[in-house]
């Protein structure tokens, strides 16, 4: 039992960047222990995905032609079977909205712990898994007494794997009982507001309680159209109502891995540091040199952002 289980995650027909990092995480954790890495791929375009995860630490991709998108009870019986087949010690899930719909029903049939939101996790004997509480205030480290265990990784704390690799590709032939399935999906719709999904943009420019008040948001945005970016927020810009929901960066609101992440009058709280902090390139602007934000950025501008906001608009132009 020395072998890991990892099950990918897709949406619409394309593989989540949660997928890659689970790589990351199983790869370490087999080498750790001499075993090797199991990846599952459920419903979709199996297929072209498991072409996208034959990556560098990958020894066999399971995929399983069972729908197009997620359902709880298919998921549910087909990492059962799996894990009952390969007998792995450690079985690795996203800890994303369908992670966690269906961790629980696993755990709970394979009478194995479950430990949610890990950002980090060794293996050497123990298992120990380390979480965040307080709003990323404090880290514990978990140790399982147990020869098996479930632990949900939180998007966005890994680097994602992408060297190419030679897995071996196998059909996985579940056993459905379709009288245990009692979800349909019948279509998927964006919350309202969805016009922009901020988890998917590579330029964010982003906005915190520094910009003051809402009738300097024209400001900001003439900035975004120049930068050809999407518009994002902290927290206490969406409680102002200025910006929707969806904008939100942060343990709250969403999790972005953007090419580059330019935050604007935002000083780093942990809790949006917790949604951003995966981004490539961070570039902060704030008057303060000592705001947090400033010790994670790779560029800062330590000046009055009503002063600098207009100089990249006018040198953009």
């Amino acid at each position: 039992m020395s072998d890991v289980l990892a099950v990918a995650e897709h949406r619409q027909g394309e593989l989540r960047d949660v997928s890659f990092e689970l790589v990351t995480v199983g790869r370490q954790l087999a080498a750790d222990q001499g075993g090797e890495l199991h990846l599952a791929v459920i419903g979709g375009d199996v297929d072209a995905f498991a072409d996208e995860l034959n990556l560098d630490g990958v020894s066999v991709i399971h995929t399983v032609d069972a729908g197009e998108e997620f359902n709880h009870d298919i998921y549910t019986q087909v990492t059962e079977q799996l894990f009952e087949e390969i007998e792995p010690s450690t079985l690795l899930l996203p800890n994303s909205v369908n992670g966690l719909d269906y961790a629980p029903a696993i755990a709970s049939r394979l009478d194995v712990p479950l430990v949610t939101d890990a950002v980090d996790i060794a293996r050497d004997g123990t298992t120990e898994v380390t979480r965040e509480m307080y709003g990323s205030k404090v880290e514990t480290t978990v140790a399982v007494d147990d020869d098996t265990v479930a632990v949900s990784i939180r998007p966005a704390e890994w680097e994602a794997t992408d060297a190419d690799g030679d897995a071996d590709v196998v059909a996985f032939d579940a056993d459905i009982d379709e009288s245990a399935v009692k979800s349909t999906v019948t279509g998927f719709e964006e919350v309202a507001g969805g016009d922009v999904d901020i988890s998917e943009a590579e330029f964010l420019v982003s906005i915190g309680r520094g910009i003051e008040e809402e009738d300097n948001l024209p400001l900001i945005e003439e900035l975004v159209e120049a930068t050809d970016a999407t518009l994002s927020s902290s927290r206490p810009i969406v409680d102002n109502g200025w910006l929707p929901k969806n904008r939100q960066v942060g343990q709250s609101g969403k999790v972005v891995t953007p090419d580059v992440y330019l935050a604007i009058g935002i000083s780093g709280a942990v809790q949006h540091v917790a949604g951003m902090k995966g981004s490539d390139t961070i570039v902060a602007i704030n008057t303060d040199p000592n705001a947090p934000i400033m010790d994670l950025a790779d560029y800062a501008i330590v000046d009055d952002l009503f002063d600098v906001v207009p100089e990249l608009i006018d040198a953009l132009e």
